[in-house]
């Protein structure tokens, strides 16, 4: 016979109350290893900087069959550039059905700075450098090289943590600023060369209505969201278990909360800046 209604009411509470607890422990244990990451930082460039070194350098060109096609800097730069030509020909084509095509430059001005290179580099963040650092990590981890360290008397979260977020913030910076420039030249050249709209109409409601403070907190946009992505890759990464498939479930939980990361981080900075704007700035 079937237990009694308010027996199944309490079983699915008792579940219920479970599920919280873990979530909030989840939680909980997060944000302990975030802070005893980005703490370790400091001390991963005091004591490890060829480490630091060695892991820019992968992050930038990568390795093996990676490294063949320019590692993240073509990723991330080819994302970006098809990004920026999508918004050229969205905004031109849009534009022209109410006759005010020539505003194409504003358009590639103000949405490639604010949303369109920040969340693609965000994108390109995630799944190069971030799925990478997790994959590492949890292979060491289920390979206990990991534990081998910590016997040695190694710090293993400022060796191998505090390494790969200080090298995030490093590498972030010069790949971000190829990003943003591959988005600019990609929209040009599809409103100037493909679509046929006159060189100086663009370059001049372009340079007019991008603003260097925008082009400034779009790389603040950035180095927020590496040091976002880059401490939840490494959670992910150094807590796996479970052997390889292990690896796996956790380099997919990773990217999807870095991916949820990078456009709430946008989603709040945008709020903070231009939420209660209602003009537009010209530039200078």
């Amino acid at each position: 016979m079937p237990p009694p209604t308010g027996g199944r009411v309490a079983h699915a509470a008792r579940r219920a109350g479970h599920g919280l607890d873990r979530a909030v422990d989840t939680v909980g244990r997060q944000v302990v290893f975030s802070i005893g990451a980005l703490a370790s930082t400091g001390r991963a460039a005091r004591h490890y900087p060829r480490e630091t070194l060695r892991v820019v350098s992968e992050i930038g060109l990568g390795t093996g069959i990676l490294a063949m096609i320019g590692g993240s800097v073509a990723i991330m730069g080819f994302l970006t550039l098809f990004a920026g030509a999508t918004v050229a020909v969205q905004g031109f084509t849009s534009l022209g059905n109410i006759g005010v095509e020539a505003l194409t430059g504003f358009l590639s001005a103000y949405v490639n700075v604010r949303v369109v290179a920040p969340v693609t580099a965000g994108v390109g963040l995630a799944a190069t450098i971030g799925a990478g650092t997790t994959a590492q990590l949890g292979a060491m981890r289920i390979s206990e090289e990991i534990d081998a360290l910590e016997v040695m008397a190694i710090r293993s979260v400022p060796y191998l943590v505090g390494t790969r977020i200080l090298a995030g913030l490093i590498a972030v910076i010069p790949l971000y600023a190829l990003s943003v420039l591959a988005a600019f030249l990609s929209s040009r050249i599809a409103t100037v060369v493909v679509l046929g709209q006159s060189p100086g109409v663009y370059d001049h409601y372009f340079s007019t209505f991008l603003r260097p403070a925008d082009v400034a907190w779009s790389f603040f946009q950035a180095v927020a969201m590496a040091l976002v992505v880059m401490t939840v890759h490494s959670y992910y990464g150094f807590t796996a278990s479970g052997g390889p498939s292990g690896v796996g479930v956790a380099t997919g939980r990773a990217v999807r909360m870095s991916l949820i990361a990078v456009v709430t981080i946008t989603l709040l900075i945008s709020l903070v800046l231009y939420g209660s704007a209602r003009q537009l700035h010209l530039a200078g």
